[in-house]
């Protein structure tokens, strides 16, 4: 052994021994009271938070410090991770690094990370202790408005989760810069021209709310961050207010009800513009996931080609949606949910009125999310139509 290793072991075992006999010393000494209430309250903590594995309960670059002399105890976490530094640190300037094992049942270090868990956790209370939980099996949300233009008496506003950033003249509203794949300037000023009323809002991004486990809200520049793009790019396409799933772990897929029927011919309507027709709403409804015990629509932005009808209020219909609505509904009602709003038991499936797309929902009234599938095989008349439910079903 080198003798400069040796000098650094004495040092050590020394410096050991000493917090050894402070701490024994001390033991009598009364330390203040903390709960984890008391922590989040004077410390800001944001309860409800997101957070992952790792991450600060504290946020960016925060410490709690508290006297060492009343807290002697908390220096035992340094003791046991050998935090040298963190030991001479206590002792030289008379603070030390808050415990937060004292506070939490779950979840936190003694420095205040998160700790064993897997996806986007969150920061809650258990009684009167904080924890940082896990996600569920699943985990939903619903989409809401969070940047938004709101037209004006003179223009537009830009709104950001309450906010106005800006107010744009109504001959300016054109050279505004927002687009996605669903919308871009001409989409808004059409809107504004011809849809809107003073007071209505045209949202530009999303952001979501009324999370199944109770954290906190996000806006529209955290949902990327905490549940990945895919989300945001399917919240995107269907309407705000949706249902979205943004998290599932631990489930197997399983195959449910499947139900079909057959493209048939009504000429009176053009057979071309009703295929055209059947597959957009196979478009509409292919890939919809809906969480548990909630209710959703088809996809936004879907359109359909108009036939005249006589029969039909304002002398026009989208025909060619009743075959593939009488597939999905078939497959939800063996699947056991209630009859689709929108849709009938008759052949003429979908109700005047609705749209079959954003205007047609669909409730699962099952404890775990369904997906549902739509496809066709073949074309023109005789074309199959198919809808199936797959379920994710919780392991464990």
């Amino acid at each position: 052994m080198s003798k400069s290793w040796r000098n650094k072991s004495i040092t050590i075992i020394l410096a050991l021994f000493f917090v050894s006999i402070l701490l024994f010393s001390f033991t009598f000494v009364n330390s203040t009271p903390y709960t984890g209430q008391s922590i989040a309250e004077t410390y800001n903590l944001t309860v409800g938070q997101s957070i992952f594995e790792g991450q600060s309960v504290l946020g960016e670059n925060k410490t709690i410090e508290v006297p060492f002399l009343s807290n002697v105890g908390f220096l035992g976490h340094q003791v046991l991770a050998l935090d040298l530094n963190g030991i001479v640190m206590a002792l030289s300037t008379g603070v030390v690094p808050f415990d937060f094992t004292t506070v939490s049942s779950e979840g936190i270090d003694s420095y205040g990370n998160a700790k064993d868990i897997e996806g986007p956790g969150y920061l809650t209370f258990e009684g009167d202790k904080l924890a940082v939980k896990g996600p569920d099996n699943y985990v939903w949300g619903y989409s809401a408005p969070s940047k938004v233009l709101t037209k004006t008496s003179t223009g537009v506003d830009i709104v950001e989760d309450g906010k106005v950033l800006q107010s744009v003249p109504t001959d300016e509203i054109k050279n505004l810069n927002f687009s996605s794949e669903y919308f871009n300037n001409d989409t808004i000023v059409s809107w504004y021209n011809y849809d809107a009323q003073e007071g209505s809002n045209f949202t530009l991004e999303k952001g979501m709310v009324g999370f199944s486990d109770g954290r906190n809200d996000i806006n529209a520049s955290m949902v990327p961050v905490i549940f990945g793009q895919d989300v945001v790019d399917y919240a995107n396409e269907y309407p705000t207010g949706s249902p979205i799933l943004l998290y599932s772990g631990n489930y197997t897929e399983q195959t449910g009800e499947t139900a079909g029927t057959t493209f048939d011919s009504h000429p009176e309507y053009g057979d071309a513009l009703r295929e055209v027709n059947a597959r957009q709403f196979v478009e509409a409804w292919n890939g919809t996931i809906i969480p548990p015990n909630s209710t959703s629509s088809g996809k936004d932005y879907i359109y359909f080609e108009s036939a005249s009808d006589a029969s039909a209020p304002g002398g026009s219909a989208a025909h060619g949606v009743c075959p593939p609505a009488r597939a999905l509904r078939d497959a939800s009602l063996a699947e056991g949910f209630e009859m689709p709003v929108g849709l009938t038991m008759d052949d003429s499936a979908v109700l005047f009125g609705y749209n079959p797309a954003s205007g047609v929902t669909v409730t699962n009234n099952h404890d775990y999310p369904v997906k549902i599938q739509m496809w066709c095989e073949g074309e023109g008349v005789g074309m199959g139509i198919y809808c199936n439910f797959v379920r994710y079903i919780p392991n464990g």
